[in-house]
């Protein structure tokens, strides 16, 4: 299976500001069912009791067939995390355990024996509950790799089926990244899922290195919310999966709608040039570039926008070219002469000014009453 967890329920509440309530937990898990994403990662349940209540709902759902998505529980390798997770009847349970030497140290306080003993504990006991499981190697990306293919094999024994290797701090390349997988690749009955943060703005890079590597799934949140600066965006990495590689990990005309409305929800405004689903993504505003797009798209778009349900346009400024007016007038349902062309294009040549429809409407009616 290769597809993309959405983890907006889980790593994207823990953006700083950000709190969803139920209703709209709810509805972003719907929209992720509708959106065709394969894993939906619904939260941590001892976090508190409206995330257990969401949890329990999303359930109802999806034994209902509501929601069709795999759903999944984070948990501690901690038995009562367990108990609380299992009694949700869950698809899946993921537990995390950090395995990094600075983990161990400063964090867990054990030792690598003791931290293999606790990582095969915990999954035995989850196994127990006839549920899948999913061990996450925190912090991998700063871990040893003898000692992660220790942990690896540890979790699989133990009765884990996929393994999360989170690079909890984005501080990996494409090429590390490979290097990881590279060396854990021919560790039998396990698959592997790549969880990337973006602090040096590497994490769809690093998804990309991941996915090429091995990983068949990749862990992502709608507008790559998450702790700190968040992680690979689910839009971004659905889309190039379908561009590079023709994998439908995701249904595209929903982005758009997931974008917005988890924005709405997360009340943080992502920027207009944000990829794929931002304002700016297929408006076009040089000249050149608009008099390409004009005779074939495919000149200065990677896709078709109509592919996400957006219509391309572009701006009228100091920047746009004949081609562009005479488009933009024929948009507005205006049949100008060469006459008003040139003048209007001499206007907004000699302007420091972005002219909406409202204005080029009026500019026209103003030289048609000149002339």
């Amino acid at each position: 299976m290769i597809g993309i967890l959405d983890s907006t329920l889980r790593e994207g509440e823990q953006t700083p500001g950000v709190l969803f309530n139920m209703d709209q937990r709810v509805n972003i898990a719907k929209l992720l069912s509708d959106a065709d994403v394969k894993m939906i990662e619904a939260g941590h349940p001892v976090v508190s009791e409206d995330i257990f209540n969401s949890i329990k709902y999303i359930m109802e759902l999806k034994n209902s067939e509501t929601i069709k998505s795999e759903i999944i529980a984070h948990s501690r390798a901690v038995n009562s995390d367990i108990d609380i997770a299992s009694s949700l009847n869950i698809d899946r349970i993921a537990i995390f355990y950090g395995i990094s030497d600075l983990h161990l140290k400063y964090k867990t306080h054990k030792t690598k024996e003791e931290a293999l003993n606790i990582i095969y504990n915990s999954i035995n006991y989850a196994k127990s509950y006839g549920i899948k499981i999913r061990f996450t190697a925190e912090d991998a990306s700063r871990t040893d790799i003898n000692f992660l293919r220790d942990v690896i094999k540890t979790a699989v024994s133990a009765g884990a089926d996929r393994i999360s290797i989170a690079d909890t701090l984005g501080i990996l390349t494409p090429e590390r990244t490979k290097y990881i997988f590279n060396n854990i690749n021919d560790i039998k009955n396990v698959e592997y899922d790549f969880h990337g943060h973006n602090d040096l703005g590497m994490a769809v890079a690093n998804s990309l290195a991941a996915f090429e590597s091995g990983a068949t799934v990749i862990h992502a949140t709608v507008n790559g919310l998450g702790e700190r600066v968040g992680i690979t965006p689910t839009q971004v990495i659905g889309t190039l999966l379908k561009y590079h590689y023709n994998l439908d990990v995701i249904n595209l005309s929903l982005l758009r709608e997931l974008s917005s409305t988890v924005e709405k929800y997360s009340n943080i405004q992502m920027p207009l040039n944000e990829p794929v689903t931002g304002s700016n993504a297929f408006i076009h505003k040089s000249g050149v570039h608009v008099n390409g797009i004009i005779n074939n798209p495919e000149t200065y778009e990677f896709m078709n926008p109509e592919i996400f349900g957006i219509q391309r346009s572009f701006t009228i400024d100091k920047y746009s070219g004949k081609h562009a007016l005479i488009q933009k007038l024929n948009n507005l349902n205006i049949k100008p002469d060469e006459n008003i062309i040139s003048y209007a294009l001499n206007e907004i040549k000699n302007s420091n000014k972005i002219y909406n429809d409202n204005d080029i409407i009026s500019m026209v009616n103003n030289i048609k009453s000149y002339n």
